[in-house]
């Protein structure tokens, strides 16, 4: 019996350069969401009133 693979039992090194390249020009570049911005907008999801997403720079 053979065993497909799982989503993440492959892994592709030229992708996940290219991921961390974009990730580390946003990283310099300023184009962030702080933590405690998700953290209150995913809090505010069971409300009457949740908040918009956060936008970078939040």
């Amino acid at each position: 019996m053979t065993r497909e693979n799982a989503l993440f039992d492959t892994s592709d090194p030229a992708a996940e350069a290219e991921a961390d390249a974009r990730a580390d020009a946003d990283v310099r570049n300023g184009r962030l969401i702080s933590h405690d911005a998700v953290k209150r907008w995913l809090s505010s999801w069971g409300s009457t009133e949740p908040l918009p997403r956060p936008r970078v720079g939040d």
